[in-house]
This record gives C-alpha cells, sequence and structure tokens, in this order.
C-alpha cells in the first residue's frame, strides 16, 4: 500500500469512528432533553465530507507527498483532537443545543467561537494540497465556505441568538 493511501486510511476511519462518537453523544444529549438546530443542512454536509473523501481516494497517487504539507495535516489533527476534548460528551457532528448548559469557554474555545470549523477548513485544504492535488483543495474549500455559511448562521442563532436561523 501506498502511503498516500495509508494517510486516506487513516482519515476515513479516522472520520468513521468520530462518527461512531457523534451519533452516541447525540443520541444521548437527545435522551436528556436537547434539541437540535439545522438538520436540514446535515445531509449536506454529511454528502460534502463523504465527496471530498471519495475524491481523494479515486485522485492520490500522483504528485510525491509533500512532507511539509502533511506535517501540517498532523498538527491540524492535533488541534482537532483539542476541540473534541474540551467538548467530551458534548461533541457531536449535528447542532444540539442543551437547555441551561454553559456555552464551553475553555479550550481552544477561548481564541475562537468554531474551532472545529476552522480545522475543518484547514484540513479540506491541506490534506489535498500535501498530494499535490490543488484542484480538490480549491473546489471543496468553496463548496465548504458554502457550507459553513448556512451552518455557523445556524449555530450562532442557536446558541448566541445572533442571525437567522437555517
Amino acid at each position: 500500500m501506498s502511503a498516500a493511501y495509508a494517510i486516506m486510511a487513516f482519515v476515513t476511519l479516522q472520520r468513521l469512528s468520530e462518527l461512531v462518537i457523534a451519533r452516541r453523544n447525540t443520541a444521548r444529549l437527545l435522551a436528556a432533553g436537547a434539541r437540535e438546530v439545522g438538520a436540514a443542512h446535515y445531509p449536506v454536509m454529511v454528502a460534502l465530507h463523504t465527496a471530498w473523501l471519495a475524491v481523494l481516494w479515486f485522485t492520490v497517487g500522483g504528485p510525491p507527498i509533500s512532507l511539509p504539507l502533511l506535517a501540517l495535516f498532523a498538527v491540524l489533527q492535533l488541534m482537532r483532537f483539542w476541540v473534541l476534548a474540551t467538548l467530551g460528551p458534548r461533541w457531536t457532528t449535528r447542532i444540539i443545543v442543551t437547555r441551561d448548559a454553559p456555552l464551553v469557554r475553555r479550550g481552544p474555545f477561548r481564541f475562537v467561537r468554531h474551532p472545529n470549523y476552522m480545522v475543518v477548513t484547514a484540513e479540506i485544504a491541506v490534506l489535498p494540497l500535501t498530494f499535490g492535488l490543488v484542484w480538490v483543495a480549491l473546489l471543496f474549500t468553496l463548496l465548504n465556505a458554502a457550507m459553513l455559511t448556512v451552518r455557523i448562521r445556524a449555530e450562532n442563532h442557536a446558541l448566541y441568538g445572533e442571525g437567522v436561523s437555517a
């Protein structure tokens, strides 16, 4: 197996394991009385991330892997873990609002409102660039930006009472 496919296997297994954690956390939060916001855009987000992975699987293996960009991607994985660890049982891939629970303001949330979206945005660009796939990085960065416009608006409305819910 080439290094590119080993990296893709790691990323795919990571995402699948995160979906298991997210589903468990979502079910527990909803059972405890939390509510989901922005469910209408969730399938679009899943389709976008699935397409990103699929395109990468079918297009890797060309130019040599950029080690500096791979190192940057590794740093992004540490940042991803920091976000997940900070949110703990409140982390999910959906927008789940828990009544009376204070907003998380520790970890990376001390610095920015949506650190996970920053990490994911960087990952969507950096991983394809690691493989020399500029067009994949550009296409999916633009698609992700459009999707995040809707998602962040919905999340800000749910958490902070800002903007219009989507």
